[in-house]
């Protein structure tokens, strides 16, 4: 009987270990469809943004710095839910606690904001280092709300596995939102045309977020505000909080500072880099919210080998689309750039360096998506050591840089650099530190990796030397794509890696 019982069990932890990887598996393929909508949509912002005759450069500068201050300020005051929710949820059944627990968060969430948001609109300060906007500008502040709460809302969706709501607010309400609305505001607000799209762009990928979220789980029933829970909350989720808050920091730090150290325009040309850069890690931080709930149900029940190969499958999955992602865009990388408009083109070197990071991050990042509840401090400590890191080498390496007298180009390089050493350095202590708790080995790397780079470098070198410009990126970079791709599929990926791309029906249990 005991030995019936056990190979039941066995039979169905297996087929809810293959329904996990179904799962993960869509959520890739979702949002891997989303990367590209994204890139079409960002694309023409950073075109207007970089040539039209009223922004360029220096505007675009302005413009990011408030962003970072902005976003910065949002992750905060998400109070760790876009990772701590799964958590909470997975401890409740039912969908009215279910909505009730989310309505804790949610409270929390806009008391921070708003406060936030004010504290922001009587202290403009920190969002425009420079000294220089308008009152629209400080506008900006009224985006905060709206922000947090489509974090917390999208990470309820994804929770119950529902990510494409993220593919619509994220890959193409929002970009597309804020192209067409900069490309009005040439003719009807220029001073503040940056500004302006970007808060209509926020609020509309807010509401694109919420009608899904309240039909998946309706309002609140029988709920009132609890303020000793919300306190108790507050101090649980802080941990998580603080490093979201941080992961989120090392792609933001480097911009931080260029904005004190460096010229407006030069901040422009690296978040123009950046822009394209960031659009290889939305693969990985989409992963994040469905990852998250198959994490938390596996800790539950203490099945760490399942925990262990599934990092290490979306891990791989992370690690072959943005190396190949980051060939695709970082070969051509002139050309990429000179799309933005000539004055970006000094920008390359740095787009190199923020491509390179985030393939060396893919490591830390699917480590920390277990770390997070099962080593919390820890995993805070290793994380406040990485943006520390970042911080001391890009600060010192452009201080350097200006006295050897290197333009602020070179500088914009220096950051992204720093970057891409401080995250290395992340996804080595990380995987220790969730191998030696798991007790099995966490390693996303596959030499295939190595042989599909192969042809791709060769035809990148081909594309950009014999190629005019418009047909290196327009033939080029899928020529890249396609060989690169074409070897991962036949040399790296197994039966399990290949449910990527298939449309798989999870089994029922």
């Amino acid at each position: 009987m005991t030995d019936g019982m056990t190979a039941r069990d066995e039979n169905l932890r297996e087929e809810r270990e293959r329904d996990d990887i179904a799962a993960l598996a869509k959520g890739g393929r979702t949002n891997l469809f989303g990367f590209f909508l994204r890139l079409a949509a960002r694309i023409p912002f950073l075109f207007i943004a970089g040539r039209a005759s009223v922004y360029g450069p220096a505007a675009l500068g302005r413009f990011a710095s408030a962003l970072v201050v902005i976003e910065l300020t949002s992750m905060i005051c998400t109070m760790g839910e876009k990772r701590g929710l799964a958590l909470r949820l997975s401890n409740t059944e039912g969908e009215v606690r279910q909505a009730n627990v989310i309505a804790d968060g949610t409270i929390l969430a806009v008391i921070a904001s708003v406060c936030a948001a004010l504290f922001f609109w009587f202290v403009p300060a920190p969002m425009f280092p420079g000294g220089h906007y308008t009152q629209i500008d400080r506008l900006m502040v009224i985006a905060i709300p709206p922000l947090t709460l489509t974090e917390i809302w999208l990470a309820a969706l994804a929770y119950r596995l529902r990510v494409t709501p993220t593919v619509w607010a994220r890959a193409i309400v929002e970009p597309w939102t804020i192209s067409i609305l900069a490309g009005a505001m040439i003719w009807l607000a220029p001073d503040s045309g940056l500004s302006i799209a970007y808060i209509g762009s926020i609020f509309a990928s807010a509401i694109t977020a919420f009608i899904p979220f309240i039909r998946e789980y309706g309002v609140p029933r029988q709920w009132r505000p609890r303020p000793h829970e919300m306190r108790k909350l507050a101090i649980r989720s802080l941990p998580i909080a603080l490093a979201d808050t941080i992961e989120w920091g090392t792609r933001r730090v480097d911009l931080f500072l260029l904005g004190f150290l460096a010229p407006p325009s030069a901040v422009g040309v690296y978040y123009a880099a950046q822009q394209v850069a960031s659009l290889p890690q939305k693969l990985k931080t989409s992963f994040e919210p469905v990852l998250g709930p198959v994490i938390t149900r596996n800790l539950k029940e203490k099945d760490y080998a399942a925990i262990a190969r599934q990092v290490c499958q979306v891990g791989f999955w992370i690690t072959a689309a943005q190396a190949g992602i980051a060939l695709a865009l970082g070969l051509p990388g002139e050309g990429v750039m000179g799309l933005v408009g000539r004055e970006f083109v000094g920008g390359t070197g740095a787009l190199a360096f923020l491509l390179a990071a985030e393939v060396v991050a893919a490591t830390a990042v699917v480590s920390e998506a277990a770390l997070i509840y099962v080593a919390r401090l820890r995993n805070l400590v290793v994380s406040v050591l990485t943006i520390g890191l970042q911080a001391g080498m890009t600060f010192g390496g452009i201080l350097l840089l200006q006295h050897w007298g290197y333009n602020s180009l070179y500088q914009a390089a220096c950051a992204a650099a720093a970057l891409m050493v401080s995250l290395g350095f992340a996804s080595i202590i990380k995987s220790h530190m969730l191998a030696k708790f798991l007790g099995q080995s966490i390693n996303n790397w596959r030499w295939a990796l190595v042989w599909a780079a192969v042809p791709a470098v060769v035809i990148g070198y081909l594309a950009t030397r014999f190629l005019p410009e418009w047909a290196e990126l327009a033939f080029g970079i899928p020529a890249i794509l396609g060989s690169y791709f074409l070897v991962i599929w036949k040399k790296a990926f197994g039966p399990e890696d290949r449910k990527l791309f298939h449309k798989t029906k999870p089994a029922s249990v």
